[in-house]
């Protein structure tokens, strides 16, 4: 099993910047990639970046060049730092894990509410 708890969340201004970070426990051993989500009110959890263990990383097209997704060593932390926020960037973040023990597995953070101010 796999635990997710996201921080950093908040009010921030347009344009500012924020730093989500998502700690995992339990089989951190066995994570395979891990994620960002988000999702507005009334719009659909959608990717917002995600990286595996070699570092491999992916970022939605709206994000690109503002968001950036790191990680610790081990796929213990990552982080998600967000530059030049826009009002549309206001969302619940969740943090995603897949894992692999006997089966292919995910998990999901409780998330942490991000809003930005026009």
């Amino acid at each position: 099993q796999v635990q997710l708890v996201e921080s950093g969340g908040g009010l921030v201004q347009a344009g500012g910047s924020q730093i989500l970070s998502c700690t995992a426990s339990g089989s951190i051993f066995s994570i395979s990639t891990m994620s960002w989500y988000r999702q507005a009110p009334g719009k659909q959890r959608e990717l917002v970046a995600d990286i595996n263990r070699y570092d491999d990383i992916n970022y939605a097209e709206s994000v690109k060049g503002r968001f950036t997704i790191s990680r610790a060593s081990g796929m213990n932390k990552i982080y998600l730092i967000m530059n030049s926020l826009k009002p549309e960037d206001t969302a619940v973040y969740y943090c995603h894990a897949v894992w692999i023990l006997e089966a292919k597995s995910d998990s999901w953070g409780r998330g942490t509410q991000v809003t930005v101010s026009s």
